[in-house]
């Protein structure tokens, strides 16, 4: 058993750069194989889509994504 329990385990797992996820005894105990087999496909393309669209450089600090000159302080 590779720890994969539902679809949202995943993406963060092909992060590491894996070739394949065994997903067996998840679809096997899920409620709904065939549903859970749907949504674990739908999270693979998502996160090989995320990837290959490039996420934004991570940051130890926060950036103000928004203008900040010329605006009041509203309290």
């Amino acid at each position: 058993d590779a720890g994969i329990g539902s679809a949202v385990d995943i993406p963060p797992v092909m992060e590491l750069g894996v070739d394949g996820i065994l997903t067996n005894t998840a679809l096997a105990e899920a409620k709904d194989p065939v549903k859970m087999a749907v949504a674990m496909k739908y999270a693979t393309i998502a996160g090989r889509l995320a990837y290959l669209a490039g996420r934004m450089p991570k940051r130890t600090y926060a950036v103000p994504s928004s203008p900040t000159g010329g605006v009041p302080f509203k309290g």
